[in-house]
């Protein structure tokens, strides 16, 4: 069974829809990055990530770790805390924002996104984080 779920907030698009079958490695993803819009797509697993964001793009290739600097496992918890404290924010208009933390994301830390997704979606709360001077959790990189 195929589920979409869209996430819309202020600059940020993911549309990730869940795989009937974990991520094989190797496979190969689809890297679009387009004035300010980066775009991950593996259509035979079904899922795609869509980041929209004045400034993201120059911050990811000037100012972010390179790929393969963190594990994916490594990337996979940080988005998992990350993600699990953005979640609490949107159910809590009163206290944070609702323009920054506009919608939920659903990530289901028992699907293999692959390393790509769990980077991108790593930098971007990294970003996030240092852009919008908020803190998800623990110590962020000032990169």
């Amino acid at each position: 069974m195929k589920n979409s779920i869209y996430i819309l907030l202020i600059l940020l698009t993911i549309l990730a829809c869940k795989p009937t079958k974990p991520l094989v490695s190797g496979i190969e993803k689809h890297v679009v990055a387009k004035n300010d819009t980066i775009r991950i797509a593996n259509d035979s697993l079904e899922y795609e990530v869509i980041i929209i964001d004045a400034g993201f793009s120059t911050w990811l290739a000037s100012r972010a770790y390179p790929r393969n600097y963190h594990s994916q496992s490594y990337l996979e918890n940080k988005n998992r805390v990350y993600i699990s404290e953005w979640n609490s924010r949107v159910m809590q208009t009163m206290s944070y924002n609702p323009n920054l933390y506009g919608m939920s994301i659903n990530y289901d830390s028992n699907i293999n996104y692959g390393y790509e997704v769990n980077y991108l979606i790593y930098n971007y709360m990294i970003y996030f984080q240092n852009t919008f001077n908020q803190k998800l959790f623990g110590n962020v990189p000032s990169r």
